[in-house]
C-alpha cells in the first residue's frame, strides 16, 4: 500500500467530512508506515532517531572517520596528537519534536497539505521512540509557541498527534515566520544532551542558524524540510494570483510564460542551495520530504544518509 493515500478527506484543520482522531491516525501509520519500516531497517531504528551516547567513558588516539565533533582539544594540545572521547550509548533516550505549524505548512494538494506531512511524520517519530521506553516531548510554533512535556507510552504519542489535529493559532500580524523563536526556545526546553528533531519547510525570516548552531552542538539534531513540488515547479495554467501564506500578499502571474517558469525553478534551486550551506554550517543537514513522497522511502533514505555520515 502506498504511503502517500490519504489518512483521512481533508487536511488538519480543513473540516473532512470524516474527522481525523489521534487514534485513527496512529493506527493507520503503524500499518502503513511503522510495519514496513521494521521489514526494511529490521527494528533498528538508531541510525534513524539515534545519536552517540551521553555518558563520556575513555580517550583514545584520533581514527579516520571519528567524528571530528568528539575531538578533545585540551589533550590533544598536551599530547601533539589527536585524541577523541568515547561515549557508551544511553538505553533511553529524551526526544524534542519542534513542528513548524506556521501558514505557509498550509500549501499543497488539497488532501495532503504539508501541515499533514508534518503531522505524520511527528507521530511516526514520536511512536517509535516511544514504544522503545524513551521519553518524548514536542514544542508546536504557530506564531506561540505550546510545548508539551517529555512522556513515554502511547497515550503521549497520542497527546501530541491530536495537538496537531487541531488548527493551528491564526497570524493576526501576516508577519513571515521566524523560525529563530523555536530554535531559541528549544535551548532552554532540552536541558541536558537530547535528540531533536526539527520538523519545517525552513520558510523563515533569517537569523535561525545562530541558534541551530547552538543546538547542534549540544544535541543530536534531525532536520527535516517538508516541501511541495509546486512551490518550485508551477504547472501552466494560464493568468492567475498566486498568494504568499503568511503575509496575504497578492501577484498575478501568467504560468504559461515559460520564462517565468524557469525563473522560478532558478530561484527555488539557489534557495535550496543556500538552505543546505547554512545548515551544514550550522553543524546539521538538512533532509528533505515531499508532500508527494512515500513517507517509508523517505525515512529510510534520511536513514541510510546519517548512517553513512557516521562513517
Amino acid at each position: 500500500m502506498d504511503d502517500r493515500t490519504p489518512l483521512s478527506t481533508g487536511p488538519p484543520g480543513s473540516g473532512p467530512s470524516t474527522p481525523l482522531t489521534a487514534e485513527r491516525l496512529l493506527r493507520r501509520l503503524e500499518w502503513r508506515v511503522v510495519r514496513r519500516l521494521d521489514g526494511r531497517l529490521q527494528g533498528d531504528y538508531r541510525t534513524l532517531f539515534r545519536g552517540t551516547g551521553i555518558d563520556f567513558t575513555d580517550l583514545r588516539e584520533y581514527e579516520p572517520g571519528d567524528d571530528l565533533r568528539h575531538i578533545d582539544w585540551n589533550v590533544t594540545a598536551r599530547m601533539d596528537t589527536p585524541y577523541v572521547r568515547e561515549y557508551v550509548e544511553d538505553r533511553e533516550v529524551t526526544a524534542w519534536l519542534l513542528l513548524d505549524r506556521s501558514a505557509s505548512m498550509g500549501f499543497g494538494p488539497v488532501d495532503r497539505q504539508k501541515s499533514l506531512v508534518l503531522t505524520e511524520i511527528a507521530t511516526t517519530i514520536a511512536h517509535i521512540l516511544a514504544r522503545g521506553g524513551n521519553h518524548v516531548g514536542a514544542a508546536l510554533f504557530d506564531g506561540d509557541i505550546s510545548t508539551i512535556p517529555p512522556g513515554q507510552g502511547r497515550k503521549q504519542v497520542l497527546r501530541i498527534s491530536q495537538a496537531l489535529l487541531r488548527p493551528p493559532a491564526a497570524n493576526p500580524t501576516r508577519d513571515t515566520t521566524d523560525l529563530s523563536r523555536l530554535l531559541r526556545a528549544a535551548l532552554g526546553l532540552a536541558r541536558r544532551r537530547s535528540l531533536l528533531v526539527i520538523v519545517s519547510d525552513f520558510i523563515t525570516q533569517p537569523g535561525w542558524e545562530q541558534p541551530l548552531s547552538l543546538l547542534a552542538r549540544r544535541h543530536d539534531v534531525v532536520a527535516i524540510q517538508v516541501v511541495d513540488p509546486r512551490e518550485s515547479e508551477l504547472p501552466a495554467v494560464g493568468m492567475v494570483y498566486v498568494e504568499d501564506a503568511e503575509t496575504g500578499e497578492q501577484i498575478f502571474v501568467d504560468t504559461n510564460d515559460p520564462v517565468f517558469r524557469e525563473r522560478l525553478a532558478a530561484a527555488s534551486q539557489q534557495r535550496q542551495h543556500e538552505l543546505v550551506a547554512a545548515a551544514r554550517r550550522a553543524g546539521t543537514e538538512i533532509h528533505p520530504v515531499a508532500t508527494d513522497d512515500d513517507l517509508v522511502r523517505a525515512l529510510a533514505r534520511i536513514s541510510e544518509l546519517r548512517r553513512r555520515r557516521r562513517r
